[in-house]
């Protein structure tokens, strides 16, 4: 059955190709990971890590969704955006962590998500080395690892004094010029982790983590996990409060009180 909030696509269409992309992907990063693996630096100055293992996945997620949906724009992280001819735009991150992937820390992940007219419908996270998805798409919010499938579902968490916070780095807030905010909110909540990139909105969509706070992201980098995060009863926007696909400043929240109060925070 079509699905209007999918633009008439199915969501079971819309689902077999996150998880086909997810599948094809893990075939080209896991067997790259731990190895000896060239890193390429894509900024002048300071250090934006990329390797052949995000180049040749985005290219098989690419040639997938080319081949299943010719009209489709795909907009990713280390190649040209390909344009469309309709409503819809695939948005890749082969690898969002690349820091994490070539120091053998298994938090990065394969972002894929699914955007109509600019608004993110459907996404998936996958870690494909604990063998995780984590899947979003209209009512929906699921886990997947191996045979094991269970719904997701953000906290109940409502004070900044009980949040359990996360965001990639420090630096960045320092590199964005906006460090008072994130030391303020910092200092509210109960426990703050770091170095999680994109698994940090996968375990606040399984109710794990509470909040994640972060500045001067990517569209690629935020927006194939908003469905995830609102199918799972969470909350996202900017820190202004607008729409978060185009990715800047951004606050993720469990629950709309717990985001309402870390707004709050951020603004002064």
């Amino acid at each position: 059955m079509e699905d209007t909030s999918l633009g008439g696509l199915t969501a079971d269409l819309v689902r077999r190709t996150l998880l086909d992309a997810a599948e094809i992907a893990a075939a080209v990063t896991l067997p790259r990971f731990r190895s000896a693996l060239a890193v390429d630096n894509k900024e002048a100055e300071g250090f934006d890590p990329v390797t052949e293992a995000d180049r040749q996945a985005e290219l098989a997620i690419r040639e997938l969704i080319g081949n299943r949906f010719p009209d489709h724009a795909i907009i990713g992280e280390e190649w040209d955006d390909k344009p469309g001819n309709s409503r819809f735009a695939w948005i890749i991150d082969p690898i969002d962590g690349t820091r994490a992937f070539i120091t053998g820390v298994p938090v990065w992940g394969t972002l894929v998500g699914l955007t109509i007219d600019g608004k993110a419908v459907a996404g998936l996270m996958a870690q494909p080395f604990t063998g995780e998805i984590y899947l979003g798409l209209p009512g929906e919010a699921s886990y997947h690892r191996v045979s094991d499938k269970a719904a997701l579902r953000t906290s109940a968490v409502t004070e900044l004094s009980k949040a359990k916070m996360t965001t990639t780095s420090p630096d960045l807030f320092e590199k964005k010029g906006v460090a008072e905010p994130w030391a303020r909110i910092r200092s509210k909540v109960l426990t703050t982790r770091y170095g999680l990139d994109c698994y940090g909105y996968a375990l606040m969509s399984a109710g794990h983590i509470d909040l994640v706070v972060e500045a001067g992201l990517k569209n690629v980098d935020i927006c194939p996990l908003i469905p995830l995060i609102q199918n799972a009863g969470g909350v996202i926007t900017t820190w202004d409060g607008g729409p978060a696909e185009q990715g800047g400043n951004c606050v993720a929240a469990a629950t709309p009180q717990l985001h309402a109060a870390a707004m709050a925070v951020l603004r002064g």
